[in-house]
């Protein structure tokens, strides 16, 4: 059990760091920034149990397809691009039965920082005006000794509280203002739609607009991933 736990903390907080510095270490430019939606996309792929290792092996796919054209006008400048590649990657791997965990280790922060950040969290969200989900974070922390022994059924108390929270933000929104979103979304996917699924879009549009939502509301992602 221990094994597993640890093998599940390394995959999920090296997930979102490793896949945006071998973008930019494969695009050349470490200067280059993810989009939000570049970040949604990462999520999506995540939440859809996509292993790390087909994300990189896609990456270097599309790179290595894009430097074989022989005009290339246009820059790669989203994971977008490269999400057929991760996808066909991530099937080989399923196929081979290669996708094992990583290798075990350490939780990647000390005990007292979780604690801190649960009750942070706790914090701003009272002060956005949801105490019940306010109340839940500082129980969490309370117990931060407990649940620091794991971290993977944490994240899934995180997630549910995160789901709720966002649910409530949902029903106050304007018709208005959730039009102006999607509008937004479907001009920055506009590239990528021949590229992905009809369910990976809908994935891909789900985590895009429910992060803006929070960033909107000044509300902070509970995951323990934004504790980095």
């Amino acid at each position: 059990m221990e094994e597993s736990e640890n093998s599940w903390t390394t995959n999920y907080f090296n997930y979102f760091t490793e896949v945006e510095e071998h973008f930019q270490r494969v695009r050349g430019s470490g200067l280059f920034l993810l989009s939000p939606l570049d970040w949604a996309l990462i999520e999506s792929w995540k939440n859809a149990g996509v292993p790390l290792t087909a994300v990189l092996r896609g990456i270097d796919a599309a790179f290595e397809k894009w430097r074989g054209r022989k005009s290339k006008i246009q820059m790669i400048n989203g994971l977008g691009y490269c999400s057929q590649a991760v996808l066909a990657e991530a099937q080989i791997l399923a196929g081979s039965g290669n996708a094992a965990p990583r290798a075990a280790a350490a939780p990647p922060f000390p005990e007292a920082d979780l604690r801190a950040y649960l009750l942070g969290n706790s914090e701003l969200v009272r002060k956005a005006g949801f105490p019940e989900i306010g109340d839940s974070l500082e129980k969490l922390a309370g117990e931060s000794e407990k649940h620091y022994q794991d971290l993977e059924q944490l994240e899934q108390r995180l997630t549910a509280l995160e789901e709720k929270l966002i649910a409530t933000l949902k029903s106050a929104q304007s018709e208005q203002r959730l039009f102006e979103a999607r509008r937004e979304l479907d001009s920055q996917l506009r590239p990528y739609r021949g590229k992905m699924s009809a369910e990976q879009l809908a994935m891909l549009e789900r985590q895009y607009l429910e992060r803006r939502l929070l960033e909107e509301s000044g509300l902070p992602r509970l995951s323990l991933f934004y504790m980095r």
